[in-house]
């Protein structure tokens, strides 16, 4: 948990004020992105003197499987295995992660699916 960021709040300029808790909180966390499907919200202009950007979750995911593609799998398994009614096959989970946007990981994960 991340706190001390709120007296921030007020000097960051952003499309949609109510976000602004988000980007502070990143800063206070010395955090390096902020991973979301609503980039438009967070502009580079406004983080980059942060040293923060923003990644939608494909590319994040992404880079995160190539970089470490066993525990990415691990984890994914993990999620995949967690819920027990219904469970899910991998190519179920993989259809769910495509539903949300996640085209170029799940083209990668494609040949990981015996370990998802």
């Amino acid at each position: 948990m991340i706190t001390g960021y709120e007296g921030l709040i007020p000097s960051l300029d952003l499309p949609d004020p109510d976000d602004r808790h988000l980007p502070t909180a990143a800063i206070v966390g010395r955090c390096d992105a902020i991973v979301t499907q609503n980039l438009n919200d967070f502009p580079d202009e406004a983080l980059a003197s942060f040293g923060i950007e923003t990644q939608h979750p494909d590319d994040f995911f992404y880079n995160q499987l190539s970089l470490a593609p066993g525990l990415v799998c691990s984890a994914l398994r993990k999620v995949r295995t967690r819920p027990k009614s219904p469970p899910k096959t991998a190519e179920e989970y993989l259809a769910i992660l495509t539903q949300q946007g996640l085209f170029a990981t799940v083209a990668e994960l494609e040949q990981f699916s015996d370990l998802i």
